[in-house]
Protein backbone atom coordinates (compact mmCIF):
# COMPACT_ATOMS: atom_id res chain seq x y z
CA UNK A 1 0.00 0.00 0.00
CA UNK A 2 2.91 2.36 0.70
CA UNK A 3 4.21 1.73 -2.80
CA UNK A 4 0.73 2.09 -4.31
CA UNK A 5 -0.05 5.43 -2.68
CA UNK A 6 3.46 6.85 -3.13
CA UNK A 7 3.76 5.85 -6.77
CA UNK A 8 0.26 7.12 -7.58
CA UNK A 9 1.04 10.53 -6.07
CA UNK A 10 4.43 10.93 -7.76
CA UNK A 11 3.15 9.56 -11.07
CA UNK A 12 0.23 12.00 -10.89
CA UNK A 13 2.65 14.93 -10.59
CA UNK A 14 4.76 13.63 -13.49
CA UNK A 15 1.79 12.97 -15.76
CA UNK A 16 0.27 16.36 -14.92
CA UNK A 17 3.50 18.19 -15.70
CA UNK A 18 4.08 16.36 -18.99
CA UNK A 19 0.44 16.41 -20.12
CA UNK A 20 -0.28 20.05 -19.25
CA UNK A 21 2.93 21.45 -20.74
CA UNK A 22 2.76 19.27 -23.84
CA UNK A 23 -0.90 20.05 -24.49
CA UNK A 24 -0.65 23.79 -23.85
CA UNK A 25 2.67 24.58 -25.51
CA UNK A 26 2.09 22.37 -28.53
CA UNK A 27 4.25 22.68 -31.63
CA UNK A 28 7.61 20.96 -31.80
CA UNK A 29 7.75 20.52 -28.04
CA UNK A 30 4.53 18.53 -28.10
CA UNK A 31 5.73 16.54 -31.12
CA UNK A 32 9.00 15.52 -29.45
CA UNK A 33 7.34 14.66 -26.14
CA UNK A 34 4.59 12.59 -27.75
CA UNK A 35 7.03 10.64 -29.89
CA UNK A 36 8.94 9.78 -26.73
CA UNK A 37 5.70 8.73 -25.04
CA UNK A 38 4.77 6.61 -28.08
CA UNK A 39 8.17 4.92 -28.05
CA UNK A 40 7.92 4.26 -24.31
CA UNK A 41 4.43 2.76 -24.56
CA UNK A 42 5.37 0.62 -27.58
CA UNK A 43 7.46 -1.73 -25.41
CA UNK A 44 5.96 -4.17 -22.88
CA UNK A 45 5.98 -2.34 -19.57
CA UNK A 46 6.90 -5.39 -17.49
CA UNK A 47 10.02 -6.01 -19.60
CA UNK A 48 11.10 -2.37 -19.24
CA UNK A 49 10.51 -2.43 -15.49
CA UNK A 50 12.44 -5.68 -15.04
CA UNK A 51 15.35 -4.25 -17.03
CA UNK A 52 15.42 -1.03 -15.02
CA UNK A 53 15.20 -2.90 -11.71
CA UNK A 54 18.04 -5.20 -12.79
CA UNK A 55 20.19 -2.13 -13.51
CA UNK A 56 19.49 -0.05 -10.39
CA UNK A 57 18.90 -2.95 -7.99
CA UNK A 58 15.94 -4.20 -6.00
CA UNK A 59 14.45 -2.18 -3.14
CA UNK A 60 11.38 -0.25 -2.09
CA UNK A 61 12.67 3.20 -3.09
CA UNK A 62 14.02 1.86 -6.37
CA UNK A 63 10.68 0.32 -7.31
CA UNK A 64 8.86 3.53 -6.32
CA UNK A 65 11.14 5.50 -8.65
CA UNK A 66 10.76 3.06 -11.55
CA UNK A 67 6.99 2.70 -11.27
CA UNK A 68 6.45 6.45 -10.81
CA UNK A 69 8.40 7.21 -13.97
CA UNK A 70 6.64 4.53 -16.01
CA UNK A 71 3.06 5.23 -14.88
CA UNK A 72 3.65 8.99 -15.02
CA UNK A 73 4.61 8.86 -18.68
CA UNK A 74 1.70 6.61 -19.59
CA UNK A 75 -0.87 8.77 -17.80
CA UNK A 76 0.16 12.03 -19.46
CA UNK A 77 -1.70 11.25 -22.70
CA UNK A 78 -5.15 11.72 -21.16
CA UNK A 79 -4.29 15.07 -19.57
CA UNK A 80 -2.75 16.29 -22.81
CA UNK A 81 -6.02 15.71 -24.64
CA UNK A 82 -7.97 17.54 -21.93
CA UNK A 83 -5.62 20.53 -22.05
CA UNK A 84 -5.80 20.73 -25.85
CA UNK A 85 -9.58 21.02 -25.65
CA UNK A 86 -9.43 23.49 -22.74
CA UNK A 87 -7.04 25.93 -24.37
CA UNK A 88 -9.56 26.48 -27.17
CA UNK A 89 -12.21 27.69 -24.74
CA UNK A 90 -13.38 31.30 -24.83
CA UNK A 91 -12.21 32.17 -21.32
CA UNK A 92 -8.67 31.03 -22.14
CA UNK A 93 -8.64 33.23 -25.24
CA UNK A 94 -10.01 36.10 -23.16
CA UNK A 95 -7.27 35.65 -20.57
CA UNK A 96 -4.64 35.75 -23.32
CA UNK A 97 -6.21 38.89 -24.81
CA UNK A 98 -6.09 40.58 -21.39
CA UNK A 99 -2.36 39.94 -21.21
CA UNK A 100 -2.33 37.07 -18.71
CA UNK A 101 0.98 35.24 -18.59
CA UNK A 102 1.32 31.58 -19.47
CA UNK A 103 2.06 30.76 -15.84
CA UNK A 104 -1.09 32.50 -14.65
CA UNK A 105 -3.24 30.76 -17.27
CA UNK A 106 -1.85 27.36 -16.35
CA UNK A 107 -2.29 27.86 -12.61
CA UNK A 108 -5.58 29.78 -12.52
CA UNK A 109 -7.46 28.29 -15.47
CA UNK A 110 -5.94 25.05 -16.79
CA UNK A 111 -4.92 23.28 -13.57
CA UNK A 112 -8.28 23.63 -11.73
CA UNK A 113 -10.11 22.21 -14.74
CA UNK A 114 -7.82 19.19 -15.10
CA UNK A 115 -7.72 18.46 -11.35
CA UNK A 116 -10.73 16.07 -11.51
CA UNK A 117 -8.91 14.04 -14.16
CA UNK A 118 -5.77 13.99 -12.01
CA UNK A 119 -7.78 12.66 -9.06
CA UNK A 120 -9.48 10.06 -11.25
CA UNK A 121 -6.09 9.03 -12.62
CA UNK A 122 -4.73 8.68 -9.09
CA UNK A 123 -7.50 6.34 -7.99
CA UNK A 124 -7.47 4.35 -11.22
CA UNK A 125 -3.69 4.06 -11.28
CA UNK A 126 -3.27 2.66 -7.78
CA UNK A 127 -4.66 -0.80 -8.55
CA UNK A 128 -2.29 -1.21 -11.49
CA UNK A 129 0.64 -0.06 -9.37
CA UNK A 130 -0.15 -2.57 -6.61
CA UNK A 131 -0.46 -5.43 -9.10
CA UNK A 132 2.73 -4.45 -10.93
CA UNK A 133 4.71 -4.21 -7.70
CA UNK A 134 3.41 -7.61 -6.62
CA UNK A 135 4.36 -9.09 -10.01
CA UNK A 136 7.89 -7.68 -9.85
CA UNK A 137 8.35 -8.90 -6.27
CA UNK A 138 7.04 -12.33 -7.26
CA UNK A 139 9.62 -12.50 -10.06
CA UNK A 140 12.42 -11.34 -7.75
CA UNK A 141 12.83 -7.83 -9.16
CA UNK A 142 10.81 -5.96 -6.56
CA UNK A 143 11.06 -5.50 -2.81
CA UNK A 144 13.51 -8.02 -1.32
CA UNK A 145 13.08 -9.72 2.08
CA UNK A 146 12.79 -8.89 4.93
CA UNK A 147 10.63 -6.01 3.63
CA UNK A 148 7.02 -7.21 3.41
CA UNK A 149 5.47 -7.59 -0.03
CA UNK A 150 2.48 -9.64 -1.08
CA UNK A 151 4.22 -10.78 -4.24
CA UNK A 152 7.30 -11.77 -2.26
CA UNK A 153 5.19 -13.66 0.27
CA UNK A 154 3.53 -15.66 -2.50
CA UNK A 155 6.82 -16.35 -4.29
CA UNK A 156 8.88 -17.15 -1.18
CA UNK A 157 7.22 -18.96 1.74
CA UNK A 158 3.96 -19.40 -0.13
CA UNK A 159 5.54 -21.38 -2.95
CA UNK A 160 8.10 -23.21 -0.79
CA UNK A 161 5.50 -24.49 1.69
CA UNK A 162 2.51 -24.70 -0.62
CA UNK A 163 1.55 -28.23 0.45
CA UNK A 164 2.54 -28.04 4.11
CA UNK A 165 1.03 -24.59 4.85
CA UNK A 166 -1.12 -23.38 1.93
CA UNK A 167 -2.24 -20.36 3.93
CA UNK A 168 1.20 -18.78 3.46
CA UNK A 169 0.35 -18.26 -0.20
CA UNK A 170 -3.44 -18.10 -0.07
CA UNK A 171 -3.82 -15.26 2.41
CA UNK A 172 -1.40 -12.82 0.71
CA UNK A 173 -3.07 -13.56 -2.63
CA UNK A 174 -6.51 -13.05 -1.12
CA UNK A 175 -5.43 -9.79 0.52
CA UNK A 176 -4.00 -8.59 -2.80
CA UNK A 177 -7.23 -9.41 -4.63
CA UNK A 178 -9.41 -7.67 -2.02
CA UNK A 179 -7.29 -4.51 -2.01
CA UNK A 180 -7.18 -4.29 -5.81
CA UNK A 181 -10.93 -4.85 -6.02
CA UNK A 182 -11.56 -2.17 -3.38
CA UNK A 183 -9.28 0.32 -5.10
CA UNK A 184 -11.00 -0.32 -8.43
CA UNK A 185 -14.40 0.27 -6.84
CA UNK A 186 -13.13 3.48 -5.28
CA UNK A 187 -11.80 4.58 -8.67
CA UNK A 188 -15.17 3.92 -10.32
CA UNK A 189 -16.98 5.89 -7.63
CA UNK A 190 -14.52 8.77 -7.91
CA UNK A 191 -14.92 8.85 -11.69
CA UNK A 192 -18.71 8.88 -11.43
CA UNK A 193 -18.60 11.59 -8.79
CA UNK A 194 -16.16 13.92 -10.54
CA UNK A 195 -17.09 13.34 -14.19
CA UNK A 196 -20.75 14.16 -14.95
CA UNK A 197 -20.47 12.43 -18.32
CA UNK A 198 -20.30 9.04 -16.60
CA UNK A 199 -23.94 7.99 -16.30
CA UNK A 200 -23.76 4.32 -15.45
CA UNK A 201 -21.79 4.02 -12.24
CA UNK A 202 -22.12 4.41 -8.50
CA UNK A 203 -21.57 8.15 -8.03
CA UNK A 204 -23.99 10.95 -7.25
CA UNK A 205 -23.96 12.25 -10.82
CA UNK A 206 -25.26 8.90 -12.03
CA UNK A 207 -28.09 8.97 -9.51
CA UNK A 208 -28.94 12.58 -10.40
CA UNK A 209 -28.96 11.74 -14.11
CA UNK A 210 -31.23 8.76 -13.49
CA UNK A 211 -33.62 10.86 -11.41
CA UNK A 212 -33.72 13.61 -14.03
CA UNK A 213 -34.48 11.06 -16.72
CA UNK A 214 -37.36 9.66 -14.64
CA UNK A 215 -38.76 13.16 -14.11
CA UNK A 216 -38.47 13.91 -17.82
CA UNK A 217 -40.29 10.72 -18.77
CA UNK A 218 -43.02 11.45 -16.22
CA UNK A 219 -43.44 14.98 -17.53
CA UNK A 220 -43.77 13.71 -21.10
CA UNK A 221 -46.39 11.16 -20.04
CA UNK A 222 -48.43 13.81 -18.23
CA UNK A 223 -48.18 16.08 -21.25
CA UNK A 224 -49.40 13.36 -23.59
CA UNK A 225 -52.36 12.58 -21.32
CA UNK A 226 -53.31 16.25 -21.17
Amino acid sequence: MIVGVGVSLIAGVISAAIGILSGYIGGRFDLVVQRFVDAWMAFPMLIILMTMMAVIGAGMWQIIFVLSFSFGIGGSRVLRGVVISLKQEVYIEAAKAMGASTRRILIRHILPNVMPYIIIGFSGRMAGVILTEASLSFLGFGIPPPEPSWGGMISGPGRAYMLQAPGLGVWPGLALSIVVYGVNMFGDAARDLLDPRMKGGLGSYARVAKKMKELQVGSQERGSKA
